[in-house]
């Protein structure tokens, strides 16, 4: 059972840091967790992953990566697409031994239905995940003063609580409504790595995500040319300094 793979997952993570686990949460290991992972249990399987500081993320045959950044060039989120479908990825703090997915998935339903959409619990290869719809902005069209109505889209919201972190999947296009569509998405899910580090953190704050260190030096140039286009002076250290 999904619950049975998460808690052991806790409970090992607790045994390697040398915490017992408290005795409400002392059950017997079930099944052994088969993805997501944390870095403490990551499996040697030789798939090559992109570091992304709290998250490393499979680099699968097929799948596109795309790192979202803020307008202080951080990064909030990353994207894989395949096709025309997308998984985006978020992971969060969690407490250390309970999950949040179940609060969250509630939160997630009761938005979608103040915005006039629809999310279900349905059972998944991941667990209980969330199926229907999402209200999704659209960006105005040339000429038009005022950005379109949302468009209504099909939505899955996958979870998995870990130790001490809670990672979440929205898969959207045909991902979302089809198992094949949505396989090679769904393993790449599977194959994640989750770094958690030890500081202590709010439950639910997003965990740290940085670019690899190459794209954050491409990221510098390409912000030192623009501000000499600007005519402004450079900010920070040169690339490489």
């Amino acid at each position: 059972m999904p619950f049975g793979r998460r808690r052991n997952r806790i409970d090992r993570s607790l045994r390697e840091r040398g915490v017992p686990p408290e005795p409400q949460h002392r059950v017997r290991d079930v099944d052994e967790t088969s993805g997501p992972w944390d870095v403490a249990d990551a499996p040697q399987d030789g798939v090559p992953r992109v570091d992304l500081g709290a998250l490393r993320l499979p680099a699968r045959p097929g799948t596109d990566l795309r790192v979202d950044l803020n307008p202080q060039q951080k990064v909030v989120g990353a994207t894989l697409r395949d096709g025309d479908s997308q998984l985006q990825i978020s992971v969060f703090a969690a407490p250390r031994a309970a999950g949040i997915w179940a609060d969250i998935r509630a939160d997630l339903a009761r938005s979608a239905s103040g915005q006039g959409a629809s999310l279900r619990e349905v059972e998944g290869p991941f667990g209980t995940e969330l199926a229907g719809t999402i209200l999704v902005p659209q960006a105005p069209q040339p000429g038009q003063s005022t950005p379109p109505a949302p468009v209504r889209r099909p939505a899955r919201f996958i979870g998995v609580d870990g130790p001490r972190w809670f990672l979440r999947g929205l898969l959207t296009g045909p991902a979302a409504s089809g198992a094949e569509s949505a396989a090679n998405l769904e393993e790449a899910f599977r194959s994640i790595v989750v770094v958690r580090g030890t500081e202590p953190l709010p439950v639910r704050e997003q965990l740290t995500l940085t670019l690899p260190p190459q794209a954050a030096e491409q990221l510098a140039r390409q912000q030192a040319a623009a501000a000499q286009a600007a005519g402004q002076p450079p900010t920070g250290p040169a690339p490489g300094a």
